[in-house]
């Protein structure tokens, strides 16, 4: 039927109307029990059948057929509150982090408070560890050296290695790591290395190192008793001092050189060493001859030799200093240098 007219649907809604009354009649005479034939029965039952075709067709010309279902929408994802947020910046690095709230497991599935938490995953290559407070590095020695341990002066000197830490090593010919008896009582440290001490890689063997030779002999050592280092084991250009970040990156061996060799006593030959091993910026003339001391052992602060060569009225005082030295070690001091 492809008549849309107003007509058409007044007219389909009169039968419509007829069918109903004529329905509600019939009902109601079988609920007083009237007896109907199998003829009537099939008339009502072809005025049902015709009933509902009509009303199909009524809702055909009135209203298009709905489109198909679209599927329900999800529910929106909760934002996470701020104790979510806090509770996941605490989680260990590599655990979950949930930041919306979860919805709590079945009480069948929740462990007993008397079970032992599961143990942590390990952490992935190249992942962070928390390292535990109480076991601290030692402050400025090699890296891996625990506080206690004692490196040896051959793992030192490997870790330095064709050492690239700092821009001294753009004009050096050799490092100057040091030289001596590995077990002395007695070390001397320097300020850096000059031209001869570059060229043959051996602490004070210049003009300034016979100096300290003739002084280490006054004192009743010899070279191989003792142990020789600088601050830093590069020559500076031109002899100049040494630079803050020069000394930054060359400290921690002389360190850990100190902490190899843990002496009795420490000779600090000028303001560089002196300052540097004590963390004091006082000038070297007011630190000279009054004991110090430096991670447990007695440290001396004097002139560097290459200070005396320049000013030979202060060898006297540089003397009064390493005298009282000698007196430690049980010496009698004997003439001057």
């Amino acid at each position: 039927m492809n008549d849309d007219t107003p007509d058409s649907t007044q007219e389909l809604a009169d039968v419509l109307q007829d069918v109903r009354r004529h329905l509600l009649w019939q009902e109601e005479t079988a609920g007083r029990s009237l007896l109907v034939d199998a003829k009537v029965a099939a008339e009502l039952q072809q005025q049902r059948a015709a009933a509902s075709s009509v009303r199909t067709m009524i809702a055909r010309t009135k209203a298009p057929e709905p489109p198909a279902a679209s599927p329900p929408p999800r529910p929106p994802v909760e934002s996470p509150t701020r104790d979510a947020l806090h509770a996941a910046m605490k989680q260990p690095l590599g655990a979950a982090r949930p930041l919306a709230a979860a919805t709590p497991p079945p009480a069948a599935s929740r462990p007993l408070a008397s079970e032992a938490p599961a143990p942590r995953a390990a952490p992935a290559p190249g992942m962070l560890l928390d390292v535990p407070k109480s076991t601290p590095r030692y402050n400025g020695a090699l890296p891996g050296v625990v506080e206690g341990e004692r490196p040896t002066l051959d793992q030192i000197r490997r870790e330095l290695g064709d050492c690239r830490r700092c821009k001294l090593c753009t004009g050096r010919k050799n490092i100057v790591f040091g030289s001596g008896n590995p077990r002395a009582d007695l070390v001397f440290v320097g300020e850096g290395p000059g031209e001869n001490e570059d060229l043959q890689g051996v602490p004070f063997v210049g003009a300034a190192g016979d100096l300290l030779t003739k002084m280490i002999g006054a004192m009743g050592f010899s070279r191989n008793d003792v142990y020789i280092a600088n601050v830093v084991k590069c020559r500076p250009p031109g002899n100049r001092n040494p630079e803050p970040d020069e000394i930054a990156a060359c400290e921690p061996f002389l360190r850990s050189q100190l902490l190899a060799l843990q002496p009795k006593v420490i000779v600090a030959l000028g303001k560089f060493a002196a300052q540097t091993l004590l963390r004091d910026t006082t000038p070297i003339t007011r630190m000279r001859g009054q004991w110090r001391e430096y991670e447990g052992i007695q440290l001396m602060p004097t002139f560097h030799p290459a200070y005396l060569l320049r000013n030979s009225a202060e060898k006297r005082k540089a003397w009064e200093d390493l005298q009282q030295v000698m007196k430690l070690f049980g010496k009698h001091p004997g003439s001057g240098a």
